[in-house]
């Protein structure tokens, strides 16, 4: 059975780390698809202070994470890393729904 989604080690250390820089320890971590970007739809991440009624939760030990039953289509099977190199830094999605990507990698369409 596929995970609904998948957050690498290094992603949930970094949004661990930006709870605490942002004072929002306690928070939950809501992944979600949104209008917009380049190729017609692309992620957003954010910190809320409770769930939804119809939210998925899926929990990562400590961190928790909301999807909405909307994007929850969108993103079953995604994997959220965090990676930093010389190319720069930032979170990366690998989804096996997305029918195309743009250059960015924030924006896909499925």
């Amino acid at each position: 059975m596929t995970a609904l989604v998948e957050l690498t080690p290094s992603a949930q250390e970094h949004v661990s780390r930006l709870m605490e820089r942002e004072k929002k320890l306690g928070s939950l971590l809501r992944v979600s698809v949104m209008g917009g970007g380049c190729s017609g739809l692309s992620y957003k991440m954010s910190f809320e202070e409770a769930p939804a009624d119809a939210d998925n939760l899926i929990e990562f030990g400590k961190l928790k994470v909301l999807i909405d039953p909307r994007s929850a289509l969108f993103l079953k099977g995604i994997m959220v890393d965090y990676v930093d190199g010389l190319n720069g830094s930032g979170f990366t999605y690998t989804n096996p729904n997305a029918k195309r990507s743009c250059g960015c990698g924030t924006s896909f369409s499925a």
